[in-house]
């Protein structure tokens, strides 16, 4: 019974990725509208609602190393069986890095925030804010590094200032440390700036996953075999394995099933971009964020009933 409950409070979720696939494929939202309607999430809605989210955080109460160190680990060691299991098969070591990132790295930003955050309560934020905050600063990072490193043979000065500037760059990353330093300070944001983010922060959710949905009808599949291993690895491997690093670190509890149900979720669309930027792999990656966004309906809701 549990299931159907959380089952039907995610339908309308996956309900509105639905209607915006339906859009792209009859053509009734192009790919350039998806493009400014994803610019729009990214720069502007997002980033309210996680300064709004970040600026009412008490972070002394919600940071914890043990934490970090868990979902940090579970998701290393998924990391590094999906990169063995690339090279295993015979693929180039910069295609290895991509399937490892794929296996691992949710759509934590478009689609974790606002539904965990219904789903589990507004107290689950801060712990999904800790889980973005790891998979961008460190894995992002650890992908451009890898991938530079493999093609000019070293890693050098240059590649960290290009992680610098492209921490620097990403509004989520900005968003929430700006929320953090101003909630820190202890200033409350005046009326109409507070009122100002909610309105703009709440077009976050609806529009983000309309886009999610509009991005998935322009993808075609290949490497359907291969896809399907990346999506399983996302969606029932990395849970497993970041649930067993909670055991073995002792987060438990409520921010234990949070970390578990953040990483049950399916391939984040920005691996598909970072996958066009180097030229490794797009269509592999494209087919496994469609797959494991379909099957997450499912396995998404799964986990969430068990971690509930």
């Amino acid at each position: 019974m549990r299931m159907v409950e959380i089952l039907l409070k995610t339908l309308p979720f996956f309900a509105v990725i639905g209607l915006g696939y339906m859009s792209g494929r009859l053509r009734f939202f192009s790919a350039e509208a998806t493009a400014y309607l994803t610019r729009f999430v990214f720069y502007f809605a997002l980033s309210a609602m996680l300064f709004g989210f970040s600026a009412n955080l008490d972070v002394a109460a919600i940071f914890s190393w043990s934490f970090v160190f868990a979902y940090l680990t579970g998701t290393f060691v998924i990391w590094v069986v999906v990169a063995a299991v690339a090279l295993w098969r015979g693929t180039g070591h910069e295609e290895a890095v991509f399937e490892a990132h794929t296996g691992v790295i949710g759509n934590v930003g478009f689609l974790g925030i606002p539904m965990l955050a219904l789903l589990l309560g507004p107290e689950a934020v801060g712990p999904v804010l800790l889980v973005l905050a790891v998979d961008l600063i460190v894995f992002s990072s650890l992908l451009t590094m890898v991938i530079t490193g493999i093609r000019a043979g070293r890693i050098s000065g240059q590649t960290f200032a290009i992680l610098a500037v492209g921490l620097a760059k990403n509004p989520m990353i900005v968003s929430v440390v700006l929320g953090i330093l101003w909630g820190s300070i202890g200033w409350t944001l005046p009326v109409p700036v507070n009122e100002f983010l909610t309105l703009l922060g709440a077009a976050a959710t609806p529009c983000a996953l309309f886009a999610i949905g509009a991005s998935l009808a322009g993808r075609s599949a290949e490497r359907i075999e291969v896809a399907a291993w990346l999506s399983f690895s996302k969606l029932i491997l990395h849970p497993a394995a970041v649930a067993a690093a909670c055991w073995v670190f002792g987060v438990s509890g409520f921010v234990a099933g949070v970390m578990i149900a953040a990483a049950a979720l399916p391939v984040a669309g920005n691996v598909f971009i970072l996958a066009q930027h180097y030229g490794v792999a797009p269509q592999r990656v494209s087919t496994a964020i469609l797959l494991s966004t379909a099957a997450s309906v499912l396995t998404v809701t799964g986990v969430i009933a068990l971690v509930s």
